[in-house]
């Protein structure tokens, strides 16, 4: 049965896909490509080099057998932080190889994962992934989590006046951990200023209740935005 939660992650891919690849032939050039970027001991040629990794684990994924239990988006997202260096490593290595045609490079993984994506839809059959078995849904959402905190430390990085973040999917992503926390915490919040808390909740911002408290709202005016700190961040 088609799946709305996939279908919305497939809609959220492809307008984050298309906006930040437009901007990333408008701003990122051979003059910036070296230059450090804020994601620390990562270039930005790197950080352009990761889009195609990331994309790039949706492409390679596989069907599995009915009956197989999936991960979270929590659990699977959980496992980047002990595999940081092992990406970071990975990235650089793919930034050096792909280094004579970056674009085209990253352009053939990202056409390869949309239409993976289709291939494997419209219902939400569990996948393998690179960290375990998954919703397909899961595994879109997480892809529209990579190009979402990546184009907001493209923009940082390199703050020319345009946004290459698409704001329907920072939504989505906005929802989705905040998702996460309230399954561990029960706690009943929603989203109030989505930028602010995906960079809080992906550690790109250093955690601060006050910042917290701008990022997030209590759903009842009776109720308080609980301290996070030993939540945060998720990735």
């Amino acid at each position: 049965m088609p799946s709305a939660e996939l279908a919305d992650a497939r809609a959220a891919l492809h307008a984050q896909w298309t906006l930040l690849r437009s901007w990333v032939t408008d701003v990122v050039d051979d003059d910036v490509a070296d230059d450090p970027s804020v994601l620390d001991g990562w270039t930005v040629a790197e950080l352009v080099a990761h889009l195609g990794r990331a994309m790039e684990a949706l492409a390679v994924c596989v069907p599995l057998p009915d009956g197989t239990v999936p991960l979270t988006l929590g659990e699977y997202v959980g496992t980047y932080a002990d595999r940081a260096a092992d990406i970071a490593q990975t990235t650089r290595a793919l930034a050096v190889e792909i280094a004579d045609d970056p674009l085209g490079q990253v352009d053939a993984r990202a056409l390869a994962a949309l239409e993976r994506l289709d291939e494997l839809g419209p219902d939400d059959l569990v996948v393998q992934a690179r960290r375990g078995p998954v919703l397909l849904s899961t595994m879109a959402v997480s892809r529209v989590l990579e190009l979402v905190v990546h184009a907001d430390d493209l923009a940082r990085s390199l703050p020319r006046g345009s946004d290459p973040v698409d704001p329907g999917a920072l939504q989505l992503v906005a929802d989705a951990l905040l998702e996460i926390v309230v399954a561990r915490g029960g706690w009943s919040l929603e989203v109030a200023d989505p930028r602010t808390w995906v960079r809080l909740a992906a550690g790109r911002q250093p955690y601060d209740v006050d910042e917290l408290a701008v990022a997030l709202h209590p759903r009842y005016t009776s109720d308080a935005v609980p301290d996070l700190g030993r939540m945060l961040p998720i990735l």
